[in-house]
């Protein structure tokens, strides 16, 4: 019932970042770009900032409760006798995990924060070239979870 419980935790916290990060570049970017830079760039702030809440949460969720399933797996193979090899989706999935939780901190931690600092000061050319930095690492990112899923579920087909 836990392992159930983190695998939906787990899928959920995956959607919610993954999700957010579709709408954010394909739906909300093209749509503001109607705006003039001092409106586009304070509500992109805004909503970048509520956004990157729920991703900081979803993020720790997703990598605490990978970790978790992979050890719980494991020490079930090792305490039945059998020796564990983690299968290559797995590996694939969990470096990606990693590397995607990495380039978020540095968005939410350091881009974020030049971004901020760019609309309180209403230093709009600083909050664009903020935002584009944000843009580019969030479609890095983007890509690697599309790598993770389609590697997933090309697993979860064979």
């Amino acid at each position: 019932m836990l392992y159930a419980t983190l695998k939906t935790l787990h899928v959920l916290a995956i959607v919610v970042w993954l999700g957010g990060m579709v709408f954010a570049h394909f739906f909300l970017r093209p749509a503001l770009a109607q705006l003039e830079p001092p409106q586009r760039l304070r509500l992109m702030h805004e909503v970048l900032g509520r956004f990157f809440k729920a991703v900081l949460v979803a993020s720790l969720l997703t990598l605490g409760s990978g970790v978790w399933m992979l050890g719980r797996v494991a020490k079930q193979v090792v305490q039945s006798g059998g020796s564990f090899e983690m299968p290559l989706a797995w590996t694939v999935m969990a470096v990606l995990g990693v590397a995607m939780v990495a380039i978020f901190m540095h968005i939410r931690f350091a881009l974020y924060k030049r971004l901020d600092r760019a609309v309180v000061a209403a230093d709009w050319p600083a909050g664009a070239a903020a935002l584009g930095q944000v843009r580019t690492w969030v479609s890095v990112n983007l890509a690697l979870g599309v790598v993770v899923l389609v590697v997933t579920l090309m697993r979860a087909a064979g």
